[in-house]
């Protein structure tokens, strides 16, 4: 077989992920894969290795396009009901070996650790738990660009994929105020609508068109 017919039987995943017609809540865009390769120092080999393996994790570097705050699951969660329900929504948010990866833009890891630390909120009923803050020097996995398969739960997926080529990214100010607003999440508030799906659901329900 001659490497042409290779290349046309291969799967040419940026063709699909051009199919635009609807809001693609768990799977990255073919403009959210330009995004994220765009921290790579090789774009377009990016691509390419992604076009080759579209079910495979990828790894790139924080600092120039875009920083990551690392929290745990559940905490997370609750940052995010706060974030689309009273906020300003988020930016590209993935799950990663029982961590979520809320992506934050360039310097937040710089910030926040330090805005958290200032502010005069802390107390027994509204305790953060460690945040892991990676910035420039650092870098992390990201998810797939198709979402895993069903059998494959424990992949890292998608919450929120990168859908544009200039995503609205949280700064400091926006996350520290989910953080307080999370940490202060009394167990006895009357009833509150969540963005997340029941423990037995197995759909994201966010309302992409309010992202920035």
């Amino acid at each position: 077989m001659s490497r042409r017919d290779e290349d046309d039987d291969a799967l040419d995943i940026f063709r699909v992920l051009r199919d635009e017609g609807r809001h693609q809540v768990a799977e990255v865009t073919a403009a959210g894969a330009a995004w994220l390769s765009s921290a790579s120092g090789h774009p377009r080999s990016t691509l390419a290795q992604w076009e080759s393996r579209p079910t495979a994790p990828g790894v790139l570097p924080c600092g120039s396009v875009f920083d990551v705050v690392n929290v745990p699951s559940m905490f997370g969660r609750r940052m995010l009901d706060r974030l689309w329900a009273e906020g300003p929504g988020s930016g590209p948010v993935a799950i990663h070996r029982g961590r979520m990866l809320l992506f934050a833009a360039p310097g937040t890891a710089q910030r926040l650790p330090s805005l958290l630390e200032w502010e005069e909120w802390h107390g027994p009923d509204a305790a953060v738990p460690p945040l892991l803050c990676h910035g420039a020097g650092d870098a992390v996995t990201v998810p797939a660009l198709v979402r895993p398969e069903p059998e494959n739960s424990g992949a890292a997926r998608w919450l929120v994929a990168p859908d544009t080529r200039r995503p609205w990214l949280p700064g400091p100010d926006v996350l520290l105020w989910a953080c307080v607003r999370a940490a202060r999440n009394e167990a006895g508030e009357g009833h509150r609508i969540s963005i997340f799906p029941r423990a037995d659901q197995d759909a994201s329900v966010y309302d992409v068109s309010r992202r920035r």
